[in-house]
């Protein structure tokens, strides 16, 4: 659990994890297959739009950002 995951690429100049509200509805039927009663996530996207991950409340996204020394900014 403590594996660092390299979220973005090294030409990157901005560190930045962009985190929004995921409505389940939008997702793939494979992901939502597996989140139960689940309604809402939260998805961390780097600057150019590529959802890096998918989690279950908003301040797990914010951890998830700090912890691979990126900033995170809420988006709506």
């Amino acid at each position: 659990m403590n594996t660092k995951f390299n979220f973005a690429p090294e030409d990157q100049t901005e560190r930045l994890a962009y985190i929004r509200a995921v409505d389940a509805g939008e997702l793939p039927e494979d992901i939502k297959a597996q989140l139960g009663e689940v309604k809402q996530l939260y998805a961390l996207h780097a600057s150019d739009g590529e959802r890096l991950a998918l989690v279950k409340d908003r301040e797990m996204a914010f951890i998830l950002a700090r912890q691979n020394d990126l900033a995170p900014v809420t988006v709506h």
